[in-house]
């Protein structure tokens, strides 16, 4: 039978909604499957992806005996995932490895990742009898939880970091009706008053510190393997900012493996901007772990100093042979104007996982001949001024390495036939 387990101290509790942290020693709290998800098979996972039964639509709930033990009736979807994995032979010249793919989790309902995370936690809290939400948020996880939580008739609230969000963000939790409050702090001053509040409320608590945001967002692995005939890659590149999507890819992989139904584990690489790398610091460096007080990036999804989840992504990291990086705003500015060349497009934060990549093929600690797959987070939409700013020449700090500019011309026939010869 499914349960929680507190990754701390071992203490094992009921799959209970409103469960964030062990009640013994204060540490997180991760599901634990019972044996019934070791009886999917790729036979059935093939016959789902055929199905318009409601759930098998979803690319979260087709998974489900190795996401949560919930009623159909209950599950609250937009459907999310089913995103695309795109081959990208160019780029992976361009870096230097034999085989790029990019999973587009920009192609969730609201434009991220965060879609897979939010159907579990959405699905866990209404069940529960919560009416009310509540998140603090760099941008992605607001829209994503306020568009679940008006699809469930519940009352999202919102904290916000003042003047740290993309107005792609911003925009979609006020457009879905959520009570937005910005703080003037940081992310993780919001984080810190929403959990007090939430339990001081009795509102359920949805960011990643959420043990349920944690299973859905596993399909994206589920996912991307079924994708590939379930050849495993070498590497996964992920971008590292709260860290609940590494700690999920991580665990997702070892449930597959432990499953039979992968014969082996890639590696794992986690990349966070370099003015907010606690990780790298800790996991790379070998310094004692310390949050990096004043975050700063113009990535802005991953502009977190104080992860939740890092104890999560350290055993993962471990359980994969994985490694942490870090990269500045110009490697992954000059990452995004590639990515974006390829006609996927992504949002800044995203393409941390691409100038990783380069960085570690630069490196040599990513070989010539691998096989890589990056996680693309968030749409290019999500930041629309970043893309603009930057082939305008604009952001400052940043050189425009691969500036696309506009070129300016007079409404005159003959000046443009000679612009466009």
């Amino acid at each position: 039978m499914a349960h929680l387990q507190c990754i701390s101290c071992g203490n094992v509790t009921a799959l209970d909604p409103s469960a964030l942290q062990c009640t013994v020693c204060g540490g997180l709290l991760e599901v634990h499957h019972g044996a019934s998800a070791t009886e999917l098979t790729r036979d059935v996972l093939a016959a789902r992806r055929a199905s318009w039964h409601g759930p098998d639509r979803s690319g979260v709930w087709r998974f489900r005996e190795w996401i949560l033990p919930v009623d159909e009736k209950a599950i609250v979807t937009l459907p999310e995932g089913n995103t695309n994995l795109y081959d990208a032979p160019r780029l992976a010249a361009r870096v230097g490895v034999r085989r790029l793919g990019l999973k587009h989790e920009g192609e969730n309902p609201t434009g991220s990742f965060k879609d897979r995370g939010m159907t579990c936690a959405i699905t866990m809290a209404k069940a529960a009898g919560f009416t009310r939400v509540a998140c603090a948020s760099t941008g992605n996880t607001s829209a994503s939880m306020a568009a679940y939580a008006a699809r469930a008739g519940m009352e999202a609230i919102v904290l916000i970091p003042s003047g740290k969000v993309a107005f792609g963000k911003l925009s979609q939790a006020l457009a879905y009706g959520a009570r937005t409050v910005r703080i003037d702090g940081s992310f993780d001053d919001a984080l810190r008053e929403v959990r007090a509040l939430s339990a001081e409320l009795g509102i359920a608590l949805l960011n990643s510190v959420n043990p349920f945001r944690i299973e859905g967002q596993k399909a994206i692995v589920f996912e991307l393997l079924e994708q590939r005939g379930w050849q495993v890659p070498d590497w996964i590149v992920v971008p590292g900012g709260n860290l609940g999507n590494s700690t999920a890819i991580a665990k997702g992989l070892a449930e597959l493996h432990a499953a039979g139904l992968i014969d082996r584990l890639p590696r794992m690489a986690v990349v966070q901007a370099h003015g907010a790398n606690p990780l790298a610091r800790h996991r790379r460096d070998g310094h004692p772990w310390e949050p990096v007080m004043h975050p700063e990036t113009r990535a802005t999804a991953i502009r977190i100093g104080d992860p939740v989840s890092w104890r999560k992504c350290l055993a993962g990291l471990d359980a994969l042979d994985g490694i942490v990086e870090d990269v500045t705003d110009q490697e992954i500015l000059d990452a995004k104007a590639l990515v974006d060349r390829e006609g996927v497009g992504a949002e800044p934060a995203s393409c941390a996982s691409v100038a990783g990549l380069q960085k570690l093929r630069g490196m040599g600690v990513i070989a010539e001949d691998a096989d890589v797959v990056c996680i693309l987070t968030g749409h290019v939409l999500k930041d629309p001024d970043a893309t603009v700013e930057y082939h305008r020449g604009t952001l400052e700090g940043i050189a425009s390495t691969h500036a696309n500019a506009i070129v300016d011309a007079p409404a005159e026939r003959e000046a443009l036939r000679a612009l466009l010869r």
